[in-house]
Formats: C-alpha cells, sequence, structure tokens
C-alpha cells in the first residue's frame, strides 16, 4: 500500500521557559535556565531544593474552578498546550471530521500531585476512606488524551503512551504511523507532566539521579559536562499536531515541517541504566534513518536526550560516533534539556516542537551550563555549546530514552511540496 506523507501543523507548550511556543522558543535560542528555588513544596529536609517549575501558570485562566477541580495539575498543562496546537492548525474551525482525527497523549507517571494528596490526607485520617471521587480519574496517566478528545469531539484513535521519558516520544511515532497506514485524517500528539513534589523530589533523590546543586540551581543540568551530578526535574506540556499531507493541503493548514521516519528499540540491559556503548539508541536511530530511506550525511542537527547524568550523557554521543562515522563531527548537537530541564513523559514532546523550529528556522539552540567537557567525551563533536548556531537544516533527529531501555528517535525534515 502507499503510505502517507505526514506533516506537522500545529505546535503548542507550557514548559519552564514559558507558556506559549513563541516564549519557549525564544528561551532556548536565548540560553534560559528555567531553573530555580522549588516554590511548590517545603523542600528544608531535602537533598534537592530546584526544579524547572512552570512560572505564572494560573489553571483559572483555562478552565472555571469547577472544571479545574476535576484535572490533576499534568492534565492542567496537557489540556493547555494540546489546545494550543489545535488552535494553531485551525482543528478548531468548522467542517473538521472529528471521526477522522485521534489523539494520543503521554504521560510518564500522571496524576502524582493527586495521589500525593488522597493517600497522604487518608493515612492522617482515623481509617475511615473518604477519597475525593475524581481521584482516579484525576490520576491516572490516559486521562488526558480523553479530555482533549471530549472537548473537540475528537473520535479517533485515543490512548495514551507509556514508557517513562520516552513515552511521549513514542506518542509521536504511533501517531505518525497511523496517519501513515491511512488510519486517521490527523492527531493531537504530545505528553504532559507533573512530578514537582515531595514524592517526586524524594523518589528521584533516593536514585541519586538528580542534581544537589542547591547552590546555583540555574547550571543544574549541565550536559556532557565532567562536573554533572544528575538531571533537573521539569514539568508542563506540549502538544503538535500531526496531519496526513493531503488533508493539511485540501484545507490550507500552514506546515511547519515533515516527519520522515520513527526508531523504536530497547537496550535489555539495565533498570535505569543506558547500554554503556548507547547500542540500543544506535538502534532507534538507525530505524528512523531507514524508515525515511534517508542517508546518515543528510541529518544536519540531533536534539540529545541529553540528560545531565553520568552513564547517559556518555552512551548516547558514543552510538551518535558508531552510527554516523566520520559524519558525526559535521552534526549539531544540543541538549535543550540544559535549559528546560528534564521533563519525564513530556520530554519527548518538548524537544520535538524544538527540533522542528530547528529545521523550520535553519537555527539550532545552544547547550548552556557547559564549564569542562567530560573527558569520557569526544572533544570534537560539535555540542553547540554556550550560543545558538545558525546553519542549513534539512534533517535532524531528536532522540528520547526512558527508563527500563526504551528508546525512540524520530527523522523532522524540512517540507518540500
Amino acid at each position: 500500500m502507499e503510505l502517507r506523507r505526514v506533516v506537522v501543523t500545529g505546535l503548542g507548550a507550557v514548559t519552564p521557559l514559558g507558556n506559549t511556543v513563541s516564549e519557549y522558543w525564544d528561551g532556548l535560542l536565548n540560553g534560559v535556565s528555567g531553573a530555580d528555588s522549588i516554590t511548590r513544596f517545603d523542600t528544608t529536609k531535602f537533598k534537592t531544593k530546584f526544579a524547572c517549575e512552570i512560572k505564572n501558570f494560573n489553571p483559572l485562566d483555562h478552565f472555571d474552578r469547577k472544571e479545574a477541580r476535576k484535572y490533576d495539575l499534568y492534565a492542567q498543562f496537557g489540556l493547555v498546550a494540546a489546545q494550543q496546537a489545535i488552535a494553531d492548525a485551525g482543528l478548531d474551525a468548522e467542517g473538521i471530521d472529528g471521526d477522522r482525527i485521534g489523539v494520543i497523549w503521554a504521560a510518564g507517571i500522571g496524576g502524582l500531585e493527586t495521589f500525593l494528596k488522597e493517600v497522604s490526607d487518608f493515612a492522617k485520617g482515623d481509617g475511615t476512606p473518604r477519597f475525593n471521587p475524581f481521584f482516579i480519574p484525576k490520576m491516572i496517566a490516559d486521562i488526558t488524551a480523553g479530555h482533549i478528545s471530549i472537548k473537540n469531539g475528537f473520535r479517533g484513535p485515543n490512548f495514551a503512551t507509556v514508557s517513562a521519558c520516552a513515552s511521549s516520544a513514542n506518542a509521536m511515532v504511533d501517531a505518525y504511523n497511523y496517519i501513515r497506514l491511512g488510519k486517521a485524517n490527523a492527531f493531537v500528539v504530545g505528553g504532559s507532566e507533573a512530578a514537582i513534589n515531595a514524592v517526586g523530589i524524594g523518589g528521584f533523590n533516593a536514585m541519586h539521579a538528580i542534581s544537589t546543586r542547591n547552590d546555583d540551581p540555574k547550571t543544574g543540568s549541565r550536559p556532557f559536562d565532567k562536573d554533572r551530578d544528575g538531571f533537573v526535574l521539569g514539568e508542563g506540556g506540549a502538544g503538535l499536531i500531526f496531519e496526513n499531507l493531503e488533508h493539511a493541503l485540501a484545507r490550507g493548514a500552514k506546515i511547519y515541517a515533515e516527519i520522515g521516519g520513527g526508531g523504536l528499540s530497547g537496550d535489555a540491559y539495565h533498570m535505569t541504566s543506558p547500554h554503556p556503548e548507547g547500542y540500543g539508541a544506535l538502534l532507534a536511530m538507525k530505524a528512523a534513518l531507514e524508515d525515511a530511506d534517508m542517508q546518515k550525511e543528510e541529518i544536519a542537527h540531533i536534539n540529545t536526550h541529553g540528560t545531565s547524568t553520568p552513564q547517559g550523557d556518555i552512551s548516547e554521543p558514543l552510538a551518535i560516533k558508531t552510527l554516523f562515522g566520520d559524519h558525526a563531527y559535521k552534526i549539531s548537537i544540543n541538549s535543550t534539556k540544559s535549559m528546560t530541564g528534564h521533563l519525564l513523559g513530556a520530554a519527548g514532546a518538548v524537544e520535538g516542537i524544538a527540533t522542528v523550529l530547528t529545521v523550520k528556522n535553519d537555527i539550532v539552540p545552544p547547550t548552556i551550563n557547559h564549564f569542562n567537557l567530560d573527558p569520557n567525551i569526544d572533544d570534537k563533536l560539535d555540542f553547540t555549546f554556550g550560543q545558538a548556531k545558525k546553519r542549513i537544516i534539512n534533517a535532524a533527529i531528536t532522540n528520547t530514552f526512558g527508563f527500563g531501555g526504551h528508546n525512540a528517535s524520530i527523522l523532522i525534515k524540512k517540507y518540500k511540496s
């Protein structure tokens, strides 16, 4: 069968750098750090006291009070980002066939804040089960996809993907495949997360996974730096509209970029650590290239997973060198997590938007907070340290990896009619 072409026609973002796509993109290009002291709870007894929180977000600017009570914070971020993308693409216009529009919305964790509050309240009580009737639907990781569908009358395939930090990248690969197989005209795809609370910070502290650089939060996320000490937790949501090219052209939609291919793999190695040589990452990137029927030399940019963790920041560059050979030194690599922190299940979508805009605008956002390169990382690779770089980007890859060894790579290219 003939596979349909898939393009990106809408974007929406609620991020630690700003609550719109333009604010997010401007923050990236200007090398702004979204990290600061945590305001959400008392961190006195916690090893980590900072994170990349969303700023200036008032749920009542987007929902009435009764409606807001039904949504966990992760769903609020997701709904706002999704509605931005829907409006940007014009999928809220008259005459749109909702039967042919699907929603795949990811979360690695889901309603952690709701779970924490309800269980804490129960533990403090006398054992009488007094739970909020919205407890379960607020908590579950798939509910945001359902809410997006209900709000907009989108009756196509509707579900959530959960693959830890690869969740929303997985969602994008799934949406791409459904559209090119003719199963839907368009998808609202993305992810959201809101884990900056006592449980999220405490849990990652127990794993020694997040930075404890409390004296200098702005530089806490230091991808590829020899003094990195873990990732910085972020929160927010990001949505994209993936659409069948013919459908987009027929309704006169603007087109940001084209999805060229997607690759998925498993490390089959360790519960939380990546394969030391990045073999799973290599397989995912290789699969994305093969899916797109493109040559390695056509890739000009890679938005890495680049979390600022000791093992991950070594294995991914190794995978890039192994797969791309000498061409690896001609690729502009970056880690936007140096600015946004790690949005867990929403990371793939928020970095997907960054990569779409990189391809569209021919400018690579920087990797900030670089002081001393890890001697285990090849210093001849171009990590776009310090400031954005203008160059022609006809095709790029964005990588996202998750606990459990889940790997997803998406190839994004310039749209050409």
